[in-house]
Order: structure tokens, then C-alpha cells, then sequence
């Protein structure tokens, strides 16, 4: 006995007047609640067997509470625990404050009745704590099942950082990239190496917190080697074709065939030598913004995302099929789909969206249009890069 239980006892007499709850409610909050309460499964078990002894569904206020059935009786219910294994948990469950002991005189379980079968008095096992504690248990439950998600979503994000600096780690070091890669991948192998095998939420959150640190300087990293290659291979390429892109383009009116009126006779075509260079899908957002408004959910978290919201952008730009085809062929798909998420940013300044795009995929098929320019000068127009090139 100990001053706690005495508390409990007291308060389990002071019901709210025609209070009930249902018994396989509290139990299943309990559950949810165990390692708040310090509970084991087994422990449950034995909790679960006592409620199967109370003939009632609900337990309510001013009725008799309390089970009293044999050690050999409860642990038949409980799958056959052992008897010290029983006594351990009963213990367990009256310091967790969700049974009181009501014992008799020798300590015996029992019910005592008048002639007519009214129970008088009884000695075993008192229910009222569940009763009372309901709405704690349930918040306790609440609490719990949060937690739990947010676990669970920590783990799932952790894992795709993990992957994500894997990949881009692997490509760099595989490519040649420059950089101190080696040193890099020694930090990524620490941050993993403490991750323990049962992990909690707080265990998670500063480790998540390095992984992701980590994925942004990696991605910050090739996106400098990417635009530093793209300016100082041809700066004055780049500078040409941005101001060709957003001005002799603008008022392009596309043509379905060579044959109409008004076509564009097209120079002879030389076929393209290297495919166009993939860009970082996080520069490419900070590029394009707009088009994630168009994706599910508002978020555009890989290259599949993007691709498919490009369809609907296309089609919502008046791009005809065959246009956006002819570029994914000519561009590759990913390209094709930045290409479209950059019109969709100049979009107030171009008249006729296909025709734009045929325009910078003919220049692509003769080997004479970069991504690299227009992303740049989106970067710039947006505001989301203020890193200088020499």
C-alpha cells in the first residue's frame, strides 16, 4: 500500500453521477496508452480477462464494480499464464491505478448475497478506476496514436533522405564529379551509423535534421558544378539564346504541319550529338514554382510528379500532343517536362504556347538550345538564386 493507491482508491468514489463507459472502449485506450502506463501485453491480457468477468457492456456509476474470480479461473481467460506470472501482472495493473484490490478478511475472492440473490458485498478486484479515468485513458490513447505517426512519417522521411543522398552521392563519385566526395560519404556513413535499432521520435529528429542538411549540400554542390559548366562552356551562347527565347519566339503562332500557310520552313536538321544535360529537380522547382500548383496535393517531390503535372500543364496551355511528343523525343521526357514548367512561368508573354515549343525543340534537334539558359534566367527573375558566376 502507498500513498498514491490510497489517493486512487479515495477518487474512485468520487464518480461524476450516471457515468458510463464502455469497457471494451477504456481497454482498447488502455492498449493504446500501455507504455505511458508501463504496461506489457501480458499485462493487458490479465486486464482483458478481469472486463470478461463483469457480465455488464457499459460500466456505470453505483453499480457493484468489482470481479472476483479465482487465480485458476483468470489464468484460464489470460491463454494459460503461469500463477507468479499472474500475480506479477495483477500488481502491475493496481500500481498503473486501473484495478483496486477490495480483499476480505482472509483474502479470499468472493460474493456474499441476500436470500433473494442481491449481491451484498463482494471481495475481489474493483473495475471503478477504469470508470473513472475514461476520459484520461482516452486522451492518453490520442496522445499515443499522434506519436506513433509521427514516428512513423519521421522513419519514412528519414529513409528517403537516406536514399536520396545515397543516389547523389553514388552519381558523383561514379561521374567524376569534382568535389571531396569521400569525405562527404564518411559523414553520410556517420549520421547513419547512429541510428538505433529501435528508434524513438527524438532519437529520429536530429538525425532526419543532419540527413536532410546533408541532401541540401549535396544538391547544393551540383548545382553550382552544373551552372558553372553550363555558363563557362558557352557564356555568350547562353546569353544569345535567352534573349532569342523570350522575344523572336513570343508571337510564334504553331503550325500542325510543314504544308500550311504561315509555316515555318524548317533549316535542314542536324541530328543531335549529346542529349540535353538533366538538371537538379530542386533547381528546376525553384526555376518553375508555378507548375506544383498543378500537381496533387500542390507538391511536386520527384521526376514522376513533375512529368505527369506537365501533361496537364500542356494540355491546359493548348499544347497539342503531338507538339509535347516531338519534344519528349527529341528532348528526353524529363527535359521535355522542364520545358514545359518554364513556359508555364513566361506564360503571360507568349502568345502561342505550342508554337514555342516546336520553336525550342527544332533548336534542340539541331543541337542549338540548352535548358541551362532559361533556367537561369528564371532563377534570376524569381529571385531564388543570388549566386554570382564568373
Amino acid at each position: 500500500m502507498t500513498l498514491a493507491l490510497i489517493k486512487r482508491q479515495v477518487a474512485s468514489t468520487e464518480i461524476r453521477p450516471n457515468k458510463s463507459v464502455d469497457k471494451w472502449k477504456v481497454f482498447r485506450d488502455a492498449c493504446e496508452a500501455r507504455a505511458r502506463l508501463g504496461l506489457q501485453d501480458r499485462a493487458l491480457a490479465v486486464l482483458n480477462a478481469l472486463l470478461s468477468f463483469y457480465p455488464e457492456t457499459y460500466l456505470r456509476q453505483g453499480d457493484a464494480l468489482i470481479v472476483f474470480p479465482s487465480n485458476v479461473q483468470l489464468s484460464i481467460r489470460a491463454h494459460g499464464i503461469a500463477g507468479a506470472t499472474l500475480r506479477r501482472h495483477l500488481a502491475t495493473l493496481v500500481n498503473a491505478g486501473l484495478i483496486i484490490r477490495k480483499d476480505s478478511a482472509n483474502g479470499k475472492r468472493y460474493v456474499r448475497k441476500d436470500r433473494v440473490g442481491v449481491v451484498e458485498d463482494a471481495f475481489g478486484f474493483d473495475l471503478s478506476p477504469l470508470l473513472v479515468r475514461a476520459e484520461e485513458l482516452a486522451q492518453m490513447a490520442q496522445q499515443m496514436a499522434a506519436e506513433h505517426a509521427l514516428l512513423r512519417r519521421t522513419k519514412e522521411a528519414l529513409t528517403i533522405r537516406r536514399r536520396d543522398a545515397r543516389k547523389l552521392i553514388t552519381a558523383a563519385i561514379e561521374e567524376g564529379a569534382s568535389g571531396d566526395w569521400g569525405k562527404i560519404q564518411d559523414i553520410y556513413q556517420a549520421i547513419v551509423a547512429r541510428i538505433p535499432r529501435s528508434p524513438t521520435i527524438h532519437d529520429l529528429a536530429p538525425i532526419l535534421e543532419e540527413m536532410e542538411l546533408l541532401c541540401s549540400e549535396i544538391v547544393n554542390q551540383l548545382d553550382l558544378l552544373d551552372i558553372s559548366e553550363n555558363v563557362s562552356s558557352n557564356d555568350v551562347q547562353f546569353e544569345r539564346h535567352i534573349q532569342n527565347s523570350y522575344t523572336e519566339s513570343l508571337n510564334e503562332i504553331e503550325p500542325s504541319s510543314g504544308n500550311e500557310l504561315g509555316a515555318k520552313i524548317e533549316p535542314e536538321i542536324r541530328p543531335v550529338t549529346e542529349p540535353l544535360k538533366a538538371f537538379p529537380l530542386s533547381m528546376v522547382m525553384r526555376a518553375c514554382p508555378e507548375i506544383s500548383m498543378y500537381a496533387p496535393g500542390g507538391l511536386i517531390s520527384s521526376w514522376r510528379d513533375l512529368m505527369a503535372t506537365s501533361i496537364v500543364v500542356r494540355s491546359m496551355l493548348g499544347v497539342s500532343p503531338n507538339a509535347y511528343q516531338d519534344a519528349c523525343e527529341v528532348m528526353g521526357p524529363e527535359n521535355a517536362a522542364v520545358a514545359v514548367a518554364c513556359i508555364l512561368e513566361r506564360a503571360g508573354h507568349i502568345n502561342s504556347a505550342g508554337g514555342y515549343l516546336r520553336d525550342l525543340t527544332s533548336k534542340a534537334r539541331r543541337g542549338e538550345f540548352t535548358l541551362g539558359p532559361m533556367l537561369m534566367a528564371l532563377l534570376r527573375a524569381n529571385g531564388s538564386s543570388d549566386r554570382r558566376v564568373g
